[in-house]
């Protein structure tokens, strides 16, 4: 029994430490990211852990497990109470009445608590999902790009299009990314998903990439009335390099070397923001990831669809946006959100853990900074300790990941009931 004390109590003592775990190197951060996730998914179960190993200790006089457990159950209880306490961002952002913007009937399939042991996020009946359905031909190559579209059963919507950039590096990765319980769950709202699988880096630069979401707005607004939504409620999100393309595409409806010629004389126009983790200043994030160390002096690599990488390329910054900073820090600048911000910005939902590995949360706090100061209604929601992905592992029990979402559908509802304001 002391031995099984001593496990009980040092495993979540193990998981806790994770939290505090901040490699430098870029290929470290990538190793450590999982099991600090695990770490923070599971923190409940952990705690219950570190003080059943605790009592057991006192009981068998393990006497090393008691402060063990009770250091290990301690920060796991803290994470989850600082992940799952309420916040005035809302408050800020829509007012002092802003939960009044919500209609009761609403909030049925909204998360109803920040967290609870295990969320259902399964609609019922089943929603309709339409798969690889194509919204863009590349007219170069002859290639179709590919989106799922997930339904309201019944008919039953709200007339909001939730249309998502998938997390990527911009290198990696694809549509249906371990996001069928979060799409599952707006459309239960009544919500329509548009799930869209952008072309990557190096067959197109970063110019291409938000060519490809621009494509998609417009295919779903011309495509508006076939699923009842109302293209004047178009919310454009994304989780890491997805969250940079949605706030870049949301922040430049009309501007011209983001807009492909196609488009125009199209209205692009988005009702709001949401990104998780996203990268908000490009210049900042290079220097955050190290990538200097790993990057500098590497010969340009140009981009295309017959482009191949080595080995040593993946992740690489100058392929995406055409140079390195230290030889061209205007393209950095211009391919980052936080440059684009102005009073006409949509409103944005931030959503940020503040030991992320990958984006730093000084970045983002000061594009949120940026918004409030230019009037744009805007939610910064920081979990401590939580790190970059916290959504996607185990989202049905992880407190971050719950309380996350509770954010997200009292935003969306917020926006499906506002009036639209005139564009400048």
């Amino acid at each position: 029994m002391k031995t099984l004390a001593y496990i009980l109590s040092g495993l979540p003592l193990l998981m806790s430490v994770l939290f505090f775990i901040l490699p430098k190197k870029f290929i470290l951060k990538t190793i450590a990211l999982v099991p600090i996730l695990i770490a923070g998914a599971l923190s409940p179960y952990w705690a219950i852990m570190g003080i059943a190993g605790a009592a057991i200790g006192w009981i068998y006089q393990a006497f090393w497990a008691i402060p063990m457990g009770i250091v290990s159950a301690g920060t796991m209880i803290w994470f989850v109470w600082r992940c799952t306490r309420d916040h005035d961002g809302f408050e800020k952002a829509f007012g002092a009445g802003w939960s009044e913007q919500i209609l009761p009937e609403q909030t049925k399939h909204m998360v109803q608590k920040r967290w609870k042991w295990f969320l259902k996020m399964k609609a019922s009946p089943e929603p309709s999902w339409e798969r690889d359905v194509p919204f863009w031909k590349v007219p170069e190559y002859d290639r179709e790009l590919l989106c799922d579209i997930w339904s309201p059963p019944d008919g039953n919507v709200s007339g909001l299009a939730f249309v998502f950039c998938h997390g990527s590096s911009w290198y990696m990765l694809d549509k249906d990314f371990q996001t069928r319980p979060f799409f599952r769950h707006l459309v239960a709202q009544g919500h329509t998903v548009m799930d869209v699988a952008y072309r990557l880096c190096p067959e197109v630069d970063i110019y291409g990439m938000i060519g490809d979401v621009k494509h998609a707005i417009a295919w779903m607004k011309a495509n508006a009335d076939r699923y009842g939504v109302n293209p004047e409620k178009i919310v454009l999100a994304g989780g890491s390099a997805g969250g940079h393309l949605a706030l870049l595409a949301g922040y430049t409806p009309q501007t011209p070397e983001f807009t492909p010629e196609d488009l125009k004389n199209v209205d692009l126009s988005v009702c709001g923001v949401i990104s998780y983790y996203g990268q908000t200043d490009l210049l900042v994030e290079y220097e955050h990831l190290g990538l200097q160390q790993l990057f500098a002096g590497l010969p340009p690599v140009p981009t295309g669809p017959d482009t191949t990488l080595g080995r040593r390329d993946f992740g690489r910054m100058d392929i995406l946006l055409g140079g390195h900073p230290e030889d061209a820090p205007h393209l950095y600048e211009f391919a980052s959100p936080i440059t684009h911000i102005h009073s006409g910005t949509p409103p944005t939902l931030l959503i940020q853990g503040d030991k992320d590995l990958i984006i730093p949360v000084d970045g983002t706090r000061a594009h949120y900074n940026k918004l409030v100061e230019s009037g744009v209604q805007a939610i910064n929601v920081v979990f401590p300790l939580a790190n970059h992905a916290f959504d996607l592992l185990l989202p049905q029990i992880s407190p971050p990941a719950q309380s996350a979402l509770y954010d997200v559908d009292r935003f969306l509802a917020i926006l499906t009931n506002k009036e639209q304001i005139p564009r400048e």
